[in-house]
C-alpha cells in the first residue's frame, strides 16, 4: 500500500507514473503501426 501512496502523492512518484504511461502507449503505437505495415503490399 505504501507502495501506491509514493507513486500517486510525490513529484518522483507521478514522474515515474507518467513515463510508464508514456512508453505503454509509444509501444503500442508502434506495435500498431508495424502491424499495419507489414500487412501492406510491397511499393515497388
Amino acid at each position: 500500500m505504501q507502495f501506491w501512496m509514493e507513486l500517486f502523492s510525490t513529484p518522483t512518484g507521478l514522474l515515474s507514473l507518467f513515463v510508464i504511461v508514456f512508453m505503454l502507449g509509444m509501444a503500442t503505437f508502434l506495435a500498431v503501426m508495424f502491424m499495419k505495415k507489414s500487412k501492406r503490399p510491397p511499393d515497388d
